[in-house]
């Protein structure tokens, strides 16, 4: 090899290098906070009875990875998850999941499902304003179940409508 073509080979040597240390420290940035979607933001605002009659504020969930199950009573597939979704909050409550129920009824329908029903997770009476709610988070045909999963972080991880599969929901919380 010639003395020209050393040179060449270290210059171009250093400029991979260069490139390379560049882009590393590029990559070892922080990344930009997550911006909050606005319907997780007017969820966190809302105050809303739970199945008792007592107000409670739905902020009180930040900072911990979110399930949030859109059921009315009268909404067979939604009764019909609500064992296992008891199940998952066991399973994962020490992983930072906190699954809350916003029920599309009546106080009074919700707080007598309540009562027959063993449901191991918090249960809010929305009425038909839940119905709104759950179209800001895509559920544009306002169908029962509707299911949001929502990070630590505030960010919307997926929606679910319909009856959940909780294999798929399992996966996905596996995830978080």
């Amino acid at each position: 090899m010639t003395k020209k073509n050393i040179i060449a080979c270290a210059v171009v040597a250093l400029l991979f290098g260069a490139v390379g240390a560049y882009v590393g420290l590029k990559h070892d940035k922080p990344s930009p906070a997550v911006a909050v979607s606005p319907a997780v933001n007017e969820l966190y605002a809302l105050s809303l009875p739970d199945a008792a009659g007592a107000k409670q504020a739905l902020s009180q969930w930040k900072g911990k990875n979110l399930l949030v199950n859109f059921w009315a009573p009268w909404c067979p597939p939604c009764v019909q998850e609500m064992p296992e979704l008891s199940e998952v909050q066991g399973e994962f409550a020490a992983k930072n999941l906190q699954i809350i129920g916003i029920g599309i009824d009546s106080a009074s329908n919700i707080a007598t499902f309540a009562e027959k029903v063993k449901i191991a997770y918090p249960v809010y009476v929305s009425g038909m304003s839940g119905t709104d709610l759950s179209r800001h988070f895509g559920n544009a045909t306002g169908g029962l179940p509707f299911t949001v999963l929502i990070g630590a972080d505030g960010e919307v991880k997926k929606t679910y409508l319909g009856r959940l599969k909780f294999d798929q929901l399992r996966a996905d919380l596996a995830k978080l």
